[in-house]
């Protein structure tokens, strides 16, 4: 399989992880590697920071598609494949949510208030 074909099936496949979380037909032991999946799919965070060179990427090319492909293979194939369809009808309507990145913006907000709170402090 070609990477650009890879790069389209993991598109599908994180939004599809992401409704196995929300779904309460999802085993426990997935919706935990799900949120995890997720959270970090989603975390301005990175494992190895993205200003290393080379390495900085190895995260978003290697952890997490096998966060995503560790995750899929924990749930049931009928399950997932029912995930996918879904994820692949809301991927296909092309409505921004904007709300996805507030509790990244409250991150953010808090990291900054705890700076200007120390500097000023002292």
């Amino acid at each position: 399989m070609k990477i650009k074909e890879k790069a389209a099936q993991i598109k599908t496949f994180l939004p599809a992880v992401y409704l196995a979380m929300k779904s309460p037909k999802t085993p426990k032991k997935t919706k935990i590697l799900a949120a995890l999946t997720v959270g970090y799919a989603l975390s301005p965070i990175d494992l190895i920071p993205d200003f290393i060179p080379v390495l900085g990427y190895l995260d978003d090319c290697i952890i997490l598609p096998a966060m995503i492909a560790w995750t899929v293979q924990s749930m049931p194939k009928e399950l997932f494949d029912e995930f996918a369809a879904e994820a692949k009808a809301m991927m296909s309507q092309p409505k921004k949510k904007w709300y996805y990145a507030i509790p990244i913006l409250l991150l953010y907000a808090l990291i900054i208030y705890l700076i200007v709170h120390a500097i000023l402090k002292n």
